[in-house]
């Protein structure tokens, strides 16, 4: 996700598959600007699909692989969020595979997704082709706060995690291999992405984001695959707390001295890109600071 015009094509490539475990592997983003990693889970009698990729034909390419992969398996799909690269593709599972999230995020994407829509389609040529054709779909089945779907000897466990990057977040364990799949709760190489833009949308929640980090570092998974960025060992959560914990605090520290909110901005993104030079999505941290300038513990 992206809060500038982008010039590239958002394509998923189907390419240098990573195997996390047995019969788990992730379609890397490789680094892609709105793409995300996209895993694909089986068991003895079902695969699972997490997030869709932007629009029709990267679903397209997903599903394809992911039937192939199945070998007659029965499929599933989920997202880890709402947004327009990880479940805007969900028309081409439709007949194909039963689409299943949690409330909130279902909520999202009906009242949500077409002004997101509208709003992608804005950032330029390349995101407007791979969204051409997009139509919103209502998921098959909808879960309060956990579901745990049985694949045939391997359980994946899937988690509403609560208001954080948005209302509808969800994580994806899978227990016996220790993978977790994050979404944009986790970004790993990059600063955490805020869709904080007032008026429009002002459900991200820095506070609230914090305590789903420190929740998910107590689960202590073996991999965590992130929304975007590469697949990761246990302490990328605990980069992204610190990372969070470090922009809340510098910025409170500033607004509560009455400063204005541009010499806010400008001090707190000199210092943390100065922290972390080498992190991609600098544009962030403004929003960042924004959305944490609106919180108050």
């Amino acid at each position: 996700m992206s809060s500038e015009a982008v010039t590239h094509e958002p394509v998923v490539e189907i390419s240098q598959v990573q195997e996390l475990d047995r019969d788990l592997v992730v379609i890397p983003n490789r680094g892609v600007e709105l793409v995300p990693n996209i895993g694909v889970i089986g068991g003895e009698h079902s695969v699972l699909v997490v997030e869709t990729g932007m629009g029709p034909r990267n679903a397209e390419k997903v599903l394809a692989f992911a039937s192939e992969y199945a070998k007659g398996r029965k499929l599933y799909l989920t997202t880890t969020h709402f947004h327009p690269e990880h479940a805007f593709g969900a028309q081409v599972f439709a007949g194909e595979a039963t689409y299943l999230v949690n409330g909130a995020q279902a909520a999202d994407l009906a009242g949500k997704g077409p002004g997101y829509l509208e709003m992608f389609r804005g950032l330029g040529a390349p995101v407007a082709r791979q969204l051409d054709g997009v139509e919103l779909v209502t998921p098959d089945a909808v879960y309060d706060d956990t579901y745990e779907l049985d694949l045939g000897g391997r359980v994946v466990r899937m988690r509403a995690t609560g208001r954080a990057h948005s209302k509808g977040d969800q994580v994806v364990t899978v227990p016996d291999a220790g993978v977790l799949f994050t979404g944009d709760l986790v970004e790993a190489g990059q600063f955490s992405i805020f869709p904080w833009f007032p008026p429009y949308d002002v459900d991200v929640s820095g506070l609230r984001w914090i305590e789903v980090m420190r929740r998910l570092i107590a689960t202590d998974p073996r991999v965590v695959v992130p929304g975007h960025g590469a697949v990761s060992g246990p302490q990328v959560l605990a980069d992204v707390r610190d990372y969070l914990e470090l922009l809340r605090d510098e910025t409170w520290v500033r607004r509560d001295s009455a400063m204005s909110t541009e010499t806010i901005v400008a001090e707190v993104e000199a210092l943390m890109i100065r922290r972390h030079p080498e992190w991609a999505g600098q544009e962030w941290i403004e929003k960042g600071v924004g959305c944490f300038c609106a919180e108050h513990a």
